[in-house]
């Protein structure tokens, strides 16, 4: 008998995987954090024997190449991906014994990247699950745009018959065990479900259920916008990322924060955004743990800016610098606990900006308010408020100069990115208003809902 222990990254909605036998185990796209891995091999009481990756991540730094050094585990990385450090390079057809009756055999599956790789695990020389990375999703595939525009048709093409392959040549009944697909931007939409196997994919994943040039048309015009910092995932992994540190940071006084914020540096507020709203450090900007805080602080943050981190707990604190090292923001330079009143030099108070709802906006004058609308493209395209200006939240800070002039009613789906832009733009001298409401409440209010 076999197990497989999931080890969630929620906020950057990957998994990875433990899976073996009585005495040994395989990791599968291991997290920068790899004590967590650790922690669940213990607890299963198992060594480590081996570690692969389905492919370079680009979406996360991988922690496989430290989890292998440390416990002395083989390292299988696809042979086609170019990597600097020292590897097993595997091939389509190679296979590792795990544990006693436990096999893992690669199968080139390119399409999310030119070299990427599933591996399927046989119990008793029968298949019994297959991780996919980002082949076959549940209900979806990986995107094939990450690598190289020249490259994503031909990749998309490549994407479909893999699946393809994967469904024809395993049981109806193997679990399909997906790295991508659980909120992360590269899967191309989002995953339905929890849980699913080849048959559940075969009756009801479009990729298997379309001819080719259908499914290529329908995949490449649902794409979603690429986070900036993607581009810097790859090399990272392709180089082999340094261990992680997370001791806490050097703690800030108010004198540090306020020059910090004077050079231009980025100091976030990882409290919610109601109690942000209600005071903050003037200048600092406002992503809470709890809103995908590695996607949009990398996405937004120019790569490699110096970052405070203030938040309300050590506790909280921690858990930011976990989320933080998985995107390779590695070390804040300073950081504060407590709260605003702690943070803000003698003499000086929090500032605040107020909090709406579409509700509140409907009973505005519209010749009298700017309504800036904060998703994505994908996002808008189906349906926005009439007269409102769009600029996605990834490229406010580029772009603050393109909101017109007056008090700005910020908006999103649901509150979190609405909260980021307001603090953006307050720190930018605006006077601004954020909606925390869910956008399906707009044309509720009687707001007038364009769409086409």
């Amino acid at each position: 008998m076999f197990f497989v222990d999931t080890i969630e990254l929620e906020g950057l909605g990957n998994r990875s995987y433990l899976a073996g036998g009585e005495q040994a185990a395989v990791v599968v796209d291991p997290p920068r954090d790899i004590d967590r891995v650790l922690a669940a091999a213990a607890r299963r009481g198992v060594r480590i024997s081996h570690v692969v990756e389905t492919h370079l991540h680009n979406d996360y730094v991988t922690g496989g190449q430290e989890l292998a050094r440390i416990t002395g585990a083989r390292y299988l990385v696809p042979a086609g991906a170019r990597v600097s450090y020292a590897r097993v390079p595997v091939a389509d057809g190679d296979t590792v014994d795990i544990d006693t009756g436990l096999a893992l055999a690669a199968v080139a599956t390119p399409g999310h990247t030119p070299h990427h790789t599933a591996y399927v695990m046989s119990d008793g020389g029968r298949p019994a699950a297959v991780f996919t990375g980002g082949s076959l999703l549940i209900g979806t595939v990986g995107r094939p745009d990450l690598v190289e525009p020249r490259l994503t048709e031909r990749l998309a093409r490549a994407q479909h018959a893999s699946v393809h392959r994967l469904a024809d040549a395993l049981p109806d009944d193997t679990s399909v065990l997906p790295t991508h697909g659980f909120g992360s931007f590269c899967s191309s939409a989002q995953a339905d479900g929890d849980t699913t196997t080849i048959a559940k994919e075969k009756a009801g994943n479009a990729a298997l259920l379309t001819d080719v040039d259908t499914f290529v048309a329908d995949l490449l015009d649902g794409l979603d916008d690429v986070p900036a910092y993607y581009a810097h995932m790859g090399p990272i992994n392709a180089a082999g990322p340094a261990p992680v540190d997370l001791t806490a940071p050097e703690p800030a006084d108010p004198q540090e924060i306020a020059e910090r914020l004077a050079a231009g540096e980025w100091v976030v507020d990882l409290r919610n955004r109601v109690a942000f709203a209600e005071g903050h450090v003037a200048g600092s900007f406002n992503f809470e743990l709890e809103g995908k805080l590695a996607t949009y602080l990398a996405w937004t943050i120019p790569w490699g800016k110096p970052v405070t981190l203030l938040a309300e707990s050590a506790g909280q604190l921690a858990a930011a610098q976990r989320e933080l090292v998985r995107v390779g923001i590695d070390r804040p330079v300073a950081a504060a606990t407590g709260g605003p009143q702690r943070w803000v030099p003698d003499g000086q108070r929090p500032v605040s900006f107020p909090r709406s709802t579409f509700a509140g906006l409907a009973a505005q004058h519209p010749d009298e308010v700017v309504v800036l609308d904060v998703r994505r493209d994908s996002e808008r395209a189906k349906g926005w408020i009439e007269g409102s200006t769009h600029i996605p939240v990834h490229q406010l800070h580029r772009r603050t100069g393109d909101v017109p002039e007056g008090t700005v009613w910020v908006h999103c789906a649901a509150g979190t990115r609405a909260a980021i832009a307001a603090s953006l733009l307050h720190a930018a001298g605006r006077d601004v208003i954020a909606m925390d409401d869910g956008f399906e409440a707009a044309a509720e209010a009687g707001l007038t809902i364009t769409t086409g």
